[in-house]
């Protein structure tokens, strides 16, 4: 009694080669959730898995766009609804003088509200930067920095100012503030730009 489900499916194992891939996920209510671009991806039909190369996606708050991501290399997998971004990772706001968090790998579940980055994560506007090794941005647009974080003020010719260390530090993009966080609850600072 010998196997062969492998060899069946390496016969049937089709991956299919796209040039230029421009698609909308959207809802089940029929909302759009997101868009990619990509000029060079592929699609793999046993494991239900896109491989995309220098995508771009825009993630959607209806019609608007909320953010905007780009990275070397993505995969979109779980029936549409995992999406992994590798290689100098660049989320930005849309904005004229938007928010950039940067990242060496970025993990959405799209079934869940909140982005995962990891790896390098560098957060910067006009007015601050912000270093950590891991960072989650929630539905709230509220960016929470793990330890350790490394929080720099820039004067007006773009120069650090100041530099701060901290354990937690959390951001928030509709306000523009930040705070900061310690496990034992005694040390909390919040500026406003």
């Amino acid at each position: 009694m010998l196997g062969c489900a492998p060899n069946v499916i390496d016969k049937n194992k089709v991956i299919q080669k796209i040039d230029s891939l421009d698609m909308t996920i959207f809802s089940k209510s029929g909302d759009k959730v997101y868009s990619i671009t990509s000029l060079n991806s592929s699609y793999n039909n046993i494991e239900l898995k896109f491989e995309l190369k220098k995508p771009i996606i825009n993630i959607l708050n209806g019609e608007e766009t909320k953010y905007i991501i780009s990275s070397e290399e993505s995969s979109l997998s779980d029936n549409n609804k995992l999406l992994q971004l590798k290689g100098n990772v660049k989320l930005k706001t849309p904005k004229k003088d938007g928010d950039i968090l940067y990242a060496d790998n970025f993990v959405w579940n799209i079934e869940n509200a909140n982005y995962l980055l990891e790896g390098n994560i560098k957060f910067e506007n006009q007015n601050i930067i912000l270093n950590s090794w891991k960072a989650i941005l929630d539905s709230d647009n509220i960016i929470e920095f793990f330890n350790p974080v490394k929080y720099i003020i820039k004067d007006e010719n773009n120069e650090n100012k100041y530099e701060i260390y901290s354990e937690n530090a959390y951001y928030n993009l509709n306000t523009e503030s930040v705070s900061f966080k310690a496990k034992d609850k005694r040390v909390k600072s919040i500026i406003y730009f």
